[in-house]
Protein backbone atom coordinates (compact mmCIF):
# COMPACT_ATOMS: atom_id res chain seq x y z
CA UNK A 1 0.00 0.00 0.00
CA UNK A 2 3.06 2.39 1.09
CA UNK A 3 4.23 1.47 -2.66
CA UNK A 4 1.24 2.53 -4.52
CA UNK A 5 0.28 5.71 -2.54
CA UNK A 6 3.73 6.86 -3.51
CA UNK A 7 3.47 5.67 -7.09
CA UNK A 8 0.59 8.05 -6.76
CA UNK A 9 2.15 10.86 -5.24
CA UNK A 10 5.33 10.93 -7.49
CA UNK A 11 2.72 11.22 -10.60
CA UNK A 12 0.58 14.44 -8.97
CA UNK A 13 0.48 17.47 -11.53
CA UNK A 14 -1.71 19.71 -10.20
CA UNK A 15 -1.48 21.91 -13.53
CA UNK A 16 -4.10 19.06 -15.19
CA UNK A 17 -7.85 19.54 -14.40
CA UNK A 18 -10.11 16.49 -14.78
CA UNK A 19 -13.26 16.35 -13.45
CA UNK A 20 -13.82 13.88 -10.34
CA UNK A 21 -16.66 12.03 -12.15
CA UNK A 22 -13.12 10.43 -14.05
CA UNK A 23 -13.28 7.67 -10.67
CA UNK A 24 -16.60 6.03 -12.30
CA UNK A 25 -14.61 4.82 -15.14
CA UNK A 26 -11.70 4.21 -13.07
CA UNK A 27 -13.70 2.23 -10.53
CA UNK A 28 -15.58 0.39 -13.75
CA UNK A 29 -11.90 -0.54 -15.10
CA UNK A 30 -10.42 -1.88 -12.02
CA UNK A 31 -13.52 -4.31 -11.62
CA UNK A 32 -13.24 -5.74 -14.83
CA UNK A 33 -9.70 -5.49 -15.20
CA UNK A 34 -9.20 -7.86 -12.39
CA UNK A 35 -12.33 -9.56 -10.71
CA UNK A 36 -16.08 -9.01 -9.37
CA UNK A 37 -16.60 -7.61 -6.09
CA UNK A 38 -18.34 -10.15 -4.75
CA UNK A 39 -15.31 -12.39 -5.52
CA UNK A 40 -12.98 -10.01 -4.00
CA UNK A 41 -15.51 -9.89 -0.77
CA UNK A 42 -15.95 -13.99 -0.70
CA UNK A 43 -19.85 -13.40 -1.31
CA UNK A 44 -19.68 -15.38 -4.65
CA UNK A 45 -17.23 -17.87 -5.92
CA UNK A 46 -15.30 -17.37 -9.54
CA UNK A 47 -17.24 -18.69 -11.89
CA UNK A 48 -15.94 -22.02 -13.71
CA UNK A 49 -18.94 -22.71 -15.86
CA UNK A 50 -20.90 -21.32 -18.74
CA UNK A 51 -24.20 -21.70 -16.74
CA UNK A 52 -22.49 -19.98 -14.14
CA UNK A 53 -21.61 -16.91 -15.67
CA UNK A 54 -24.89 -16.33 -17.65
CA UNK A 55 -26.54 -16.14 -13.84
CA UNK A 56 -24.30 -13.69 -12.10
CA UNK A 57 -24.40 -12.07 -9.13
CA UNK A 58 -26.85 -9.92 -8.27
CA UNK A 59 -24.82 -8.35 -5.79
CA UNK A 60 -22.45 -7.00 -9.02
CA UNK A 61 -25.42 -6.18 -11.30
CA UNK A 62 -25.77 -3.64 -8.10
CA UNK A 63 -22.12 -2.02 -8.34
CA UNK A 64 -22.41 -1.72 -12.05
CA UNK A 65 -25.93 -0.62 -11.71
CA UNK A 66 -25.11 2.37 -9.55
CA UNK A 67 -21.92 2.75 -11.51
CA UNK A 68 -23.95 3.00 -14.78
CA UNK A 69 -26.26 5.56 -13.20
CA UNK A 70 -23.63 7.53 -11.62
CA UNK A 71 -22.37 7.86 -15.59
CA UNK A 72 -25.66 8.74 -16.90
CA UNK A 73 -25.78 11.65 -14.36
CA UNK A 74 -22.51 12.93 -15.51
CA UNK A 75 -22.97 12.90 -19.58
CA UNK A 76 -26.93 14.54 -19.40
CA UNK A 77 -24.58 17.12 -17.39
CA UNK A 78 -22.21 17.50 -20.52
CA UNK A 79 -24.69 17.00 -23.11
CA UNK A 80 -23.41 19.30 -25.59
CA UNK A 81 -20.16 17.71 -25.50
CA UNK A 82 -21.82 13.90 -25.47
CA UNK A 83 -24.26 15.02 -28.26
CA UNK A 84 -20.89 16.15 -30.52
CA UNK A 85 -19.56 12.83 -29.69
CA UNK A 86 -22.10 10.57 -30.51
CA UNK A 87 -22.53 12.47 -33.79
CA UNK A 88 -19.27 11.96 -35.13
CA UNK A 89 -19.17 8.26 -33.64
CA UNK A 90 -22.34 6.89 -35.13
CA UNK A 91 -20.51 3.67 -36.13
CA UNK A 92 -20.74 2.93 -32.27
CA UNK A 93 -24.53 3.91 -32.06
CA UNK A 94 -25.32 1.76 -34.99
CA UNK A 95 -23.10 -1.40 -33.32
CA UNK A 96 -24.97 -0.78 -30.15
CA UNK A 97 -28.23 -0.50 -31.33
CA UNK A 98 -27.98 -3.48 -33.89
CA UNK A 99 -27.17 -5.53 -30.79
CA UNK A 100 -30.26 -4.13 -28.90
CA UNK A 101 -32.35 -5.23 -31.82
CA UNK A 102 -30.76 -8.78 -31.41
CA UNK A 103 -32.20 -9.29 -28.42
CA UNK A 104 -35.77 -9.65 -30.03
CA UNK A 105 -33.96 -12.99 -31.82
CA UNK A 106 -32.16 -14.24 -28.68
CA UNK A 107 -33.41 -17.88 -27.27
CA UNK A 108 -32.90 -16.03 -24.01
CA UNK A 109 -34.21 -11.91 -24.75
CA UNK A 110 -34.50 -11.45 -20.85
CA UNK A 111 -30.75 -12.39 -20.32
CA UNK A 112 -29.24 -10.79 -23.43
CA UNK A 113 -31.09 -7.87 -22.62
CA UNK A 114 -29.21 -7.75 -19.21
CA UNK A 115 -25.96 -8.00 -21.20
CA UNK A 116 -27.02 -5.37 -22.88
CA UNK A 117 -27.16 -2.79 -20.43
CA UNK A 118 -24.03 -3.92 -19.15
CA UNK A 119 -22.32 -3.53 -22.76
CA UNK A 120 -23.89 -0.14 -22.25
CA UNK A 121 -22.20 0.33 -19.10
CA UNK A 122 -19.11 0.35 -21.58
CA UNK A 123 -19.71 3.20 -23.51
CA UNK A 124 -21.53 4.89 -20.81
CA UNK A 125 -17.42 5.13 -18.85
CA UNK A 126 -15.96 5.80 -22.57
CA UNK A 127 -18.19 8.94 -22.70
CA UNK A 128 -17.26 9.97 -19.53
CA UNK A 129 -14.14 10.23 -20.03
CA UNK A 130 -14.27 11.30 -23.88
CA UNK A 131 -16.51 14.26 -22.76
CA UNK A 132 -13.64 15.68 -20.01
CA UNK A 133 -12.62 19.11 -20.83
CA UNK A 134 -9.22 17.80 -21.54
CA UNK A 135 -9.94 13.92 -22.83
CA UNK A 136 -5.97 13.60 -23.00
CA UNK A 137 -5.52 14.17 -19.12
CA UNK A 138 -8.56 11.92 -18.52
CA UNK A 139 -6.91 9.11 -20.51
CA UNK A 140 -3.60 9.71 -18.90
CA UNK A 141 -5.17 9.29 -15.26
CA UNK A 142 -7.43 6.73 -15.95
CA UNK A 143 -4.10 4.16 -16.89
CA UNK A 144 -2.13 5.42 -14.04
CA UNK A 145 -4.87 5.60 -11.23
CA UNK A 146 -5.65 1.50 -12.52
CA UNK A 147 -2.40 1.04 -13.12
CA UNK A 148 -0.82 1.69 -10.05
CA UNK A 149 -3.50 -0.61 -8.08
CA UNK A 150 -3.38 -3.39 -10.18
CA UNK A 151 0.04 -4.25 -11.21
CA UNK A 152 1.73 -4.28 -8.25
CA UNK A 153 -1.10 -5.69 -6.34
CA UNK A 154 -0.05 -8.70 -9.28
CA UNK A 155 2.81 -9.10 -8.70
CA UNK A 156 2.41 -9.27 -4.83
CA UNK A 157 -0.31 -11.79 -5.39
CA UNK A 158 1.90 -13.74 -7.97
CA UNK A 159 4.60 -13.56 -5.70
CA UNK A 160 3.35 -14.03 -2.22
CA UNK A 161 -0.29 -14.96 -2.08
CA UNK A 162 0.15 -17.94 -4.57
CA UNK A 163 -3.63 -19.06 -3.46
CA UNK A 164 -5.09 -15.71 -4.95
CA UNK A 165 -2.48 -15.03 -7.51
CA UNK A 166 -1.92 -18.01 -9.35
CA UNK A 167 -4.31 -21.20 -10.82
CA UNK A 168 -4.20 -24.05 -13.04
CA UNK A 169 -4.78 -24.98 -16.78
CA UNK A 170 -7.60 -27.96 -18.11
CA UNK A 171 -4.24 -29.52 -18.65
CA UNK A 172 -3.10 -29.05 -14.59
CA UNK A 173 -0.33 -26.92 -15.51
CA UNK A 174 0.49 -23.69 -12.99
CA UNK A 175 -0.52 -20.78 -14.55
CA UNK A 176 -0.28 -16.84 -13.07
CA UNK A 177 -3.63 -14.90 -12.69
CA UNK A 178 -2.76 -12.20 -10.21
CA UNK A 179 -5.42 -10.29 -9.94
CA UNK A 180 -7.72 -11.88 -12.51
CA UNK A 181 -8.88 -15.30 -12.43
CA UNK A 182 -7.02 -16.82 -15.83
CA UNK A 183 -3.21 -15.73 -17.28
CA UNK A 184 -5.16 -14.00 -20.62
CA UNK A 185 -7.26 -11.67 -18.87
CA UNK A 186 -4.42 -10.72 -16.73
CA UNK A 187 -2.78 -10.54 -20.19
CA UNK A 188 -4.90 -8.33 -21.49
CA UNK A 189 -5.33 -5.76 -18.57
CA UNK A 190 -1.47 -5.81 -18.46
CA UNK A 191 -1.29 -4.41 -22.65
CA UNK A 192 -3.88 -1.58 -22.37
CA UNK A 193 -2.41 -0.53 -19.28
CA UNK A 194 1.38 -1.29 -20.86
CA UNK A 195 0.97 1.09 -23.74
CA UNK A 196 -0.57 3.90 -21.93
CA UNK A 197 2.31 3.05 -19.43
CA UNK A 198 4.51 3.87 -22.27
CA UNK A 199 3.05 7.26 -23.95
CA UNK A 200 2.82 8.44 -20.71
CA UNK A 201 6.98 7.91 -19.84
CA UNK A 202 7.59 9.19 -23.51
CA UNK A 203 5.57 12.57 -23.17
CA UNK A 204 7.69 12.99 -19.85
CA UNK A 205 11.05 12.05 -21.52
CA UNK A 206 10.30 13.97 -24.90
CA UNK A 207 8.88 16.96 -22.93
CA UNK A 208 12.07 18.44 -21.33
CA UNK A 209 10.36 21.57 -20.09
CA UNK A 210 8.09 20.26 -18.04
CA UNK A 211 8.29 20.62 -14.21
CA UNK A 212 8.86 17.99 -11.40
CA UNK A 213 9.77 15.75 -14.80
CA UNK A 214 12.31 13.60 -12.81
CA UNK A 215 9.58 12.33 -10.44
CA UNK A 216 6.82 11.53 -12.97
CA UNK A 217 9.47 9.61 -14.93
CA UNK A 218 10.44 7.58 -12.09
CA UNK A 219 6.43 7.04 -11.44
CA UNK A 220 5.82 6.33 -15.05
CA UNK A 221 8.51 4.36 -15.16
CA UNK A 222 7.75 2.08 -12.64
CA UNK A 223 4.38 1.49 -14.37
CA UNK A 224 5.84 0.72 -17.27
CA UNK A 225 9.02 -1.47 -15.50
CA UNK A 226 5.34 -3.39 -14.28
CA UNK A 227 3.83 -3.82 -17.01
CA UNK A 228 6.76 -5.74 -18.60
CA UNK A 229 6.95 -8.05 -15.82
CA UNK A 230 3.17 -8.97 -15.52
CA UNK A 231 2.92 -9.61 -19.29
CA UNK A 232 6.18 -11.91 -18.47
CA UNK A 233 4.38 -13.49 -15.70
CA UNK A 234 1.09 -13.92 -17.52
CA UNK A 235 2.77 -15.61 -20.59
CA UNK A 236 0.11 -14.61 -22.94
CA UNK A 237 1.35 -14.52 -26.25
CA UNK A 238 -0.80 -12.20 -27.99
CA UNK A 239 -0.94 -9.98 -25.65
CA UNK A 240 3.26 -9.76 -25.53
CA UNK A 241 2.97 -9.79 -29.51
CA UNK A 242 0.46 -6.67 -29.48
CA UNK A 243 2.21 -4.73 -26.85
CA UNK A 244 5.10 -5.05 -28.87
CA UNK A 245 3.43 -3.97 -32.11
CA UNK A 246 1.98 -1.33 -30.53
CA UNK A 247 5.35 0.24 -28.73
CA UNK A 248 6.08 0.18 -32.68
CA UNK A 249 3.67 2.36 -33.45
CA UNK A 250 4.26 4.31 -30.60
CA UNK A 251 7.60 5.40 -30.70
CA UNK A 252 7.42 5.75 -34.43
CA UNK A 253 4.72 8.58 -33.81
CA UNK A 254 8.14 10.62 -31.84
CA UNK A 255 9.60 10.36 -35.08
CA UNK A 256 9.07 13.75 -36.83
CA UNK A 257 8.57 13.00 -40.21
CA UNK A 258 5.94 11.01 -38.63
CA UNK A 259 3.96 13.80 -36.91
CA UNK A 260 3.93 16.05 -39.58
CA UNK A 261 2.30 13.64 -42.30
CA UNK A 262 -0.55 11.42 -41.96
CA UNK A 263 0.77 10.02 -44.87
CA UNK A 264 3.83 8.24 -43.46
CA UNK A 265 0.98 6.71 -40.77
CA UNK A 266 -0.59 4.83 -43.80
CA UNK A 267 2.99 4.02 -44.86
CA UNK A 268 4.24 2.49 -41.13
CA UNK A 269 0.89 0.38 -41.30
CA UNK A 270 0.67 -0.65 -44.99
CA UNK A 271 4.83 -2.11 -44.48
CA UNK A 272 3.61 -3.96 -41.41
CA UNK A 273 0.88 -5.74 -43.31
CA UNK A 274 3.15 -6.15 -45.96
CA UNK A 275 5.32 -8.12 -44.01
CA UNK A 276 2.53 -9.79 -42.32
CA UNK A 277 1.41 -11.48 -45.35
CA UNK A 278 4.78 -12.24 -46.74
CA UNK A 279 5.38 -14.11 -43.66
CA UNK A 280 2.49 -16.17 -44.39
CA UNK A 281 2.82 -16.16 -47.88
CA UNK A 282 6.18 -18.18 -47.87
CA UNK A 283 5.25 -20.16 -44.66
CA UNK A 284 7.25 -18.68 -42.12
CA UNK A 285 4.47 -18.21 -39.89
CA UNK A 286 5.12 -21.11 -37.55
CA UNK A 287 8.29 -19.86 -36.94
CA UNK A 288 7.08 -16.58 -35.81
CA UNK A 289 4.26 -18.28 -33.67
CA UNK A 290 6.74 -20.71 -32.18
CA UNK A 291 8.84 -17.94 -31.75
CA UNK A 292 6.06 -16.77 -29.14
CA UNK A 293 6.32 -20.18 -27.56
CA UNK A 294 2.91 -21.15 -28.88
CA UNK A 295 1.88 -23.99 -31.97
CA UNK A 296 1.04 -22.93 -35.46
CA UNK A 297 -2.65 -23.93 -34.92
CA UNK A 298 -3.18 -20.91 -32.17
CA UNK A 299 -2.69 -23.60 -29.09
CA UNK A 300 -5.95 -25.69 -30.67
CA UNK A 301 -8.06 -22.71 -31.05
CA UNK A 302 -8.86 -24.11 -34.33
CA UNK A 303 -10.30 -26.53 -33.13
CA UNK A 304 -12.61 -25.04 -31.19
CA UNK A 305 -13.68 -22.87 -34.26
CA UNK A 306 -14.51 -26.09 -36.18
CA UNK A 307 -17.20 -27.10 -33.19
CA UNK A 308 -18.67 -23.55 -33.15
CA UNK A 309 -18.95 -22.29 -36.86
CA UNK A 310 -21.39 -24.95 -37.74
CA UNK A 311 -23.73 -24.59 -34.70
CA UNK A 312 -24.73 -21.08 -35.65
CA UNK A 313 -28.51 -20.21 -36.05
CA UNK A 314 -28.37 -17.97 -38.32
CA UNK A 315 -25.40 -16.88 -40.29
CA UNK A 316 -27.01 -13.00 -40.97
CA UNK A 317 -28.09 -12.04 -37.60
CA UNK A 318 -26.33 -14.50 -35.27
CA UNK A 319 -27.70 -15.97 -31.92
CA UNK A 320 -28.33 -12.92 -30.58
CA UNK A 321 -26.53 -10.37 -28.15
CA UNK A 322 -24.31 -12.59 -25.86
CA UNK A 323 -26.21 -15.51 -26.16
CA UNK A 324 -24.65 -18.04 -28.20
CA UNK A 325 -22.61 -19.99 -25.11
CA UNK A 326 -26.13 -20.79 -23.36
CA UNK A 327 -28.89 -23.00 -24.17
CA UNK A 328 -28.91 -26.44 -25.66
CA UNK A 329 -26.53 -25.74 -28.73
CA UNK A 330 -23.83 -26.04 -26.46
CA UNK A 331 -24.23 -29.86 -25.60
CA UNK A 332 -23.38 -30.15 -29.73
CA UNK A 333 -20.32 -28.04 -29.62
CA UNK A 334 -19.27 -29.67 -25.79
CA UNK A 335 -19.57 -32.85 -27.34
CA UNK A 336 -16.66 -31.87 -29.89
CA UNK A 337 -14.00 -30.38 -27.57
CA UNK A 338 -13.91 -33.05 -25.02
CA UNK A 339 -10.94 -31.63 -22.66
CA UNK A 340 -12.09 -28.19 -23.69
CA UNK A 341 -15.57 -28.23 -22.48
CA UNK A 342 -14.88 -25.04 -19.75
CA UNK A 343 -15.15 -22.72 -22.77
CA UNK A 344 -17.23 -20.01 -23.01
CA UNK A 345 -15.82 -17.90 -26.10
CA UNK A 346 -14.31 -18.70 -29.37
CA UNK A 347 -10.76 -17.24 -28.43
CA UNK A 348 -11.06 -15.28 -31.62
CA UNK A 349 -13.03 -11.87 -31.80
CA UNK A 350 -14.60 -12.23 -35.10
CA UNK A 351 -15.90 -15.40 -34.99
CA UNK A 352 -17.31 -14.28 -31.24
CA UNK A 353 -19.35 -11.57 -33.01
CA UNK A 354 -20.25 -13.99 -35.69
CA UNK A 355 -21.36 -16.51 -33.44
CA UNK A 356 -23.71 -13.62 -31.41
CA UNK A 357 -24.48 -11.00 -34.05
CA UNK A 358 -23.98 -12.80 -37.61
CA UNK A 359 -22.45 -11.61 -40.72
CA UNK A 360 -24.24 -8.17 -40.09
CA UNK A 361 -22.61 -8.06 -36.68
CA UNK A 362 -18.50 -8.89 -37.89
CA UNK A 363 -19.40 -5.54 -40.62
CA UNK A 364 -20.14 -3.06 -37.81
CA UNK A 365 -17.17 -4.58 -36.13
CA UNK A 366 -14.72 -3.48 -39.13
CA UNK A 367 -16.23 -0.30 -39.47
CA UNK A 368 -16.03 0.88 -35.44
CA UNK A 369 -11.71 -0.68 -36.58
CA UNK A 370 -12.06 1.88 -39.96
CA UNK A 371 -13.75 4.65 -38.19
CA UNK A 372 -11.27 4.46 -35.37
CA UNK A 373 -8.13 4.15 -37.68
CA UNK A 374 -9.34 7.32 -39.82
CA UNK A 375 -9.75 9.38 -36.42
CA UNK A 376 -6.88 8.60 -35.40
CA UNK A 377 -5.23 9.61 -38.64
CA UNK A 378 -6.45 12.58 -38.60
CA UNK A 379 -5.94 13.59 -35.11
CA UNK A 380 -2.39 13.47 -35.83
CA UNK A 381 -2.61 16.69 -37.40
CA UNK A 382 -3.06 18.27 -33.83
CA UNK A 383 -1.84 16.07 -31.21
CA UNK A 384 0.38 13.27 -32.78
CA UNK A 385 1.70 11.41 -29.78
CA UNK A 386 -1.97 10.82 -28.41
CA UNK A 387 -3.30 9.99 -31.24
CA UNK A 388 -0.14 7.55 -31.72
CA UNK A 389 -1.68 6.27 -28.68
CA UNK A 390 -5.66 5.82 -29.76
CA UNK A 391 -3.74 4.08 -33.27
CA UNK A 392 -1.80 1.59 -31.02
CA UNK A 393 -5.06 0.53 -29.33
CA UNK A 394 -7.09 0.05 -32.67
CA UNK A 395 -3.97 -1.95 -34.22
CA UNK A 396 -3.94 -3.93 -30.99
CA UNK A 397 -7.28 -4.81 -30.64
CA UNK A 398 -7.69 -5.89 -34.66
CA UNK A 399 -4.89 -7.87 -33.94
CA UNK A 400 -5.70 -8.85 -30.36
CA UNK A 401 -9.07 -10.40 -31.71
CA UNK A 402 -7.44 -13.03 -33.96
CA UNK A 403 -6.39 -15.61 -30.86
CA UNK A 404 -9.16 -13.25 -28.34
CA UNK A 405 -12.59 -12.77 -28.04
CA UNK A 406 -11.74 -8.94 -27.71
CA UNK A 407 -14.84 -7.77 -28.91
CA UNK A 408 -17.27 -8.30 -25.65
CA UNK A 409 -18.64 -6.19 -23.30
CA UNK A 410 -16.47 -6.25 -19.92
CA UNK A 411 -13.66 -6.60 -21.45
CA UNK A 412 -10.84 -4.52 -21.07
CA UNK A 413 -9.70 -4.40 -25.05
CA UNK A 414 -12.98 -3.60 -26.21
CA UNK A 415 -13.35 -0.44 -23.40
CA UNK A 416 -9.86 0.83 -24.62
CA UNK A 417 -11.24 0.27 -28.52
CA UNK A 418 -13.98 2.08 -28.24
CA UNK A 419 -11.79 4.67 -25.93
CA UNK A 420 -9.75 5.38 -28.92
CA UNK A 421 -12.87 5.60 -31.53
CA UNK A 422 -14.27 8.02 -29.21
CA UNK A 423 -11.52 10.37 -28.19
CA UNK A 424 -9.66 10.54 -31.74
CA UNK A 425 -12.40 12.24 -33.48
CA UNK A 426 -12.99 14.31 -30.43
CA UNK A 427 -9.27 15.20 -30.80
CA UNK A 428 -9.97 15.85 -34.66
CA UNK A 429 -12.32 17.86 -34.38
CA UNK A 430 -11.12 20.17 -32.02
CA UNK A 431 -13.68 20.26 -29.42
CA UNK A 432 -11.05 19.63 -26.96
CA UNK A 433 -9.70 22.19 -24.02
CA UNK A 434 -6.19 22.10 -25.77
CA UNK A 435 -6.78 21.81 -29.24
CA UNK A 436 -8.94 24.52 -29.46
CA UNK A 437 -5.92 26.55 -27.68
CA UNK A 438 -4.71 28.88 -30.49
CA UNK A 439 -1.18 28.49 -29.60
CA UNK A 440 -1.42 24.53 -29.61
CA UNK A 441 -3.55 24.77 -32.94
CA UNK A 442 -1.21 26.72 -35.10
CA UNK A 443 1.54 25.07 -36.95
CA UNK A 444 4.77 23.13 -35.46
CA UNK A 445 6.54 25.92 -34.17
CA UNK A 446 5.06 25.23 -30.60
CA UNK A 447 6.52 22.01 -28.67
CA UNK A 448 3.49 19.31 -28.97
CA UNK A 449 3.99 18.27 -25.21
CA UNK A 450 3.79 20.96 -23.15
CA UNK A 451 1.93 21.77 -19.74
CA UNK A 452 -0.95 23.97 -19.19
CA UNK A 453 1.07 26.41 -17.44
CA UNK A 454 3.51 26.45 -20.08
CA UNK A 455 0.56 26.41 -22.49
CA UNK A 456 -0.62 29.60 -21.02
CA UNK A 457 2.79 31.48 -21.29
CA UNK A 458 3.35 30.71 -25.50
CA UNK A 459 -0.20 32.08 -25.63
Amino acid sequence: MVGIAALFYLDRDKSLRTSKALWLPVIWLLIIGSRPVSVWLGLSPVATSTAQAAEGSPFDAVIFGILLAGGIVVLIGRRKRLIGCLKANWPCLVYFGYCLLSVAWSDFPDLAFKRWIKAIGDLAMVLVVATDTDPEAAVGRLISRVGFILMPASVLLMKYFEDLGRGYDPDGVVMNTGVTTNKNELGVITLVLSLGAVWRFLNVLFGKRQPNRTRMLLARGALFAFGVAVLAMADSATSVACFTLGTILLLATYSPRMSRSPRAVHALVVTILLLGGLIKMFGGQEGVVHALGRKSNFTDRDVIWAAVLPAVPNSLVGAGFESFWVGPRLEKVYSKLSKYMHVNEAHNGYIEVYLNLGWIGVCLIAMILISGYRGAVTAFRRHPPFAGLMLAYVAAAAIYSISEAGFRMLDPMWMFLLLAVVCSHRIASGSDARTRNPGLARGRRVPQLLTNHEVASVC
